[in-house]
């Protein structure tokens, strides 16, 4: 990958790395399920594109490799996110709007901004496209926490919140089913090319 690639890898790693200590302090402070899952996603997106740096210029089993990594990262943390909902619903209160929708108004416009410097790359092998997939599934994440700002201050009750967490941990399951598909693919079409060149 070119040198532009890894420069731009790097500052959206910066710049997800740092909303997701933002993203979770605030999560905590308002009890916001979905503003917790966002700065889940973040953290996420930090290591995809960590690993993403390490393994470019590899072998496209060795990229394979790294992105069913980065698929199972993703089920584990749709399932998190699926079980904390849970744990808000039976046990927790309402999450305080006004932190929600002003830390999701921050968070959009950080992943807008990943998103712009890596829409021309999001088209590839399945280590590049998870990282697509990563950036976008913020942004859309962003709009929906903002969503689910509203809703809790117009019904002061959590399910807004709640609904849009599930939301967001069935995407992350869905980017996770699809980066784990095209990675076993690449590995086993890497697998095969490597025996046939032995």
């Amino acid at each position: 990958m070119s040198r532009d690639y890894r420069r731009r890898l790097w500052l959206v790693i910066v710049l997800n790395g740092g909303m997701f200590a933002i993203e979770m302090l605030a999560g905590q402070a308002s009890g916001s399920k979905a503003l917790q899952a966002d700065a889940l996603d973040f953290f996420g997106d930090a290591v995809t594109y960590g690993i993403s740096l390490a393994v470019i210029g590899a072998s496209l089993k060795t990229r394979a490799l790294a992105a069913l990594a980065k698929g199972t990262s993703l089920l584990l943390m749709g399932i998190w996110v699926a079980a904390s909902t849970l744990y808000q619903v039976f046990v927790l209160g309402v999450p305080q709007a006004e932190i929600m929708g002003s830390i999701g108004f921050l968070a959009l416009a950080v992943n807008l901004t990943s998103v712009l410097l890596l829409v021309r790359y999001k088209d590839g092998d399945a280590n590049v496209r998870s990282v697509w997939l990563c950036s976008r599934n913020d942004a859309i994440g962003n709009v929906a926490v903002m969503l689910a700002a509203l809703g809790v201050w117009g019904t002061a009750t959590a399910w807004p919140d709640l609904i849009v967490a599930a939301i967001m941990a069935s995407l992350f399951v869905n980017s996770a089913v699809q980066i784990l598909s095209q990675a076993i693919r690449e590995y086993r079409h890497g697998t095969a090319h490597a025996a046939a060149g032995e």
